[in-house]
């Protein structure tokens, strides 16, 4: 069948083609798996109303071409497993894609798959993705014209104040607090803007790795952009989805450096990582904090807010690495006592 009637009978609803429409997260896109008369099966992408227009708040240039093309031929071009593009209409506002299975490592992590392997692999797989990166920049693809500036890092710190720290506690902080708190998120923002910089998947976790016949796929990358080399480690074994224990996050994080050195990366020491990656930890966990409470209040989808509770431990177990944050610790404390106001935080 030709792939472009698939794409018509998707758009016209006609019932040429059997359609099932698949599970989404947060995004303004949506999914179908299309099962032609041959028996085989493809992905329907329908595209956001302004498809160039990123979903997540970018430091850069708004792009020209489709973000979703663009980064994934370039990480493609390098080898990374991501879906097969089968065809375009963008006319229609359709991409389709080979069809990739159901299987995630989240839900491979539920029937009962060992982790570690699983994990290992993914890091070999995000540090495979940084190298091809490191050694092939190429300034047209949209990902490299974008990064995680001071400018993003801090508009992250103050979706967390608006949403979470406001909106979700009811609760409005006293100016010294406030400033307290903006003191607190200038000095990470630019301790990690000091970081060594690379290419940045921005969520790499278990929902947007695929696993298809044992071999993992990464997805959801079109909003790649350069930044601190560790956020996507972060992003991963700090997922909102799946929990680790300490000894896993040290097996990962020796992974990561041994895998940075075989390919010539940037591998500090175990501290050193150890450090950059509870700075990374505080900033992000307290962005997806807030940035859960924006989607339920802005676009009505509540399913994220029982991530909440993981985020912010995450970030308070992080900030605990930090003596001298006690003066912010002990604000999130007063606002946020059953996360930052536990006995062991500094005060």
């Amino acid at each position: 069948m030709d792939l472009r009637s698939v794409v018509v009978a998707l758009i016209e609803g006609r019932d040429s083609v059997l359609f099932k429409r698949l599970a989404g997260d947060a995004s303004n896109r949506s999914y179908w798996r299309a099962f032609l008369p041959d028996g085989n099966t493809v992905v329907c992408m329908k595209l956001a109303p302004e498809p160039l227009k990123s979903e997540e708040v970018v430091d850069g240039e708004r792009p020209t071409t489709l973000p979703f093309l663009d980064v994934g031929r370039f990480l493609e071009a390098g080898g990374i497993p991501v879906p097969k593009v089968l065809h375009e209409d963008l006319d229609l506002g359709v991409l389709v894609l080979e069809d990739l299975g159901d299987e995630t490592v989240e839900q491979a992590l539920k029937a009962s798959a060992p982790k570690l392997p699983l994990y290992r692999q993914a890091v070999r797989l995000m540090v495979a993705m940084e190298a091809h990166a490191e050694r092939h920049k190429d300034p047209s693809c949209i990902a490299f014209r974008r990064r995680f500036g001071p400018g993003l890092l801090m508009w992250e710190f103050e979706h967390f104040y608006e949403w979470l720290l406001v909106k979700w506690t009811g609760k409005t902080p006293t100016p010294a607090a406030r400033d307290v708190l903006t003191r607190f998120f200038n000095e990470v923002v630019t301790r990690l803007v000091g970081l060594p910089q690379g290419f940045v998947h921005r969520d790499f976790q278990s929902r947007n790795l695929m696993l298809k016949h044992g071999r993992l796929y990464l997805i959801d990358f079109q909003d790649a952009l350069l930044g601190p080399y560790v956020y996507d480690l972060v992003a991963l074994l700090r997922d909102s989805y799946v929990a680790f224990s300490d000894d896993e996050v040290l097996a990962i994080q020796e992974e990561f450096i041994q895998a940075r050195r075989e390919h010539d990366l940037f591998a500090p020491p175990l501290e050193g990582l150890k450090d950059a990656f509870a700075l990374q930890t505080i900033q992000r966990k307290l962005k997806d904090a807030g940035r859960f409470v924006y989607i339920a209040e802005v676009k009505g989808n509540p399913k994220f807010l029982p991530n909440i509770p993981r985020s912010l431990t995450y970030a308070a177990e992080a900030l605990r690495r930090f003596g001298e944050f006690s003066e912010a610790q002990g604000v999130l404390a007063e606002y946020l006592p059953d996360f930052f106001g536990k006995e062991g935080h500094s005060t």
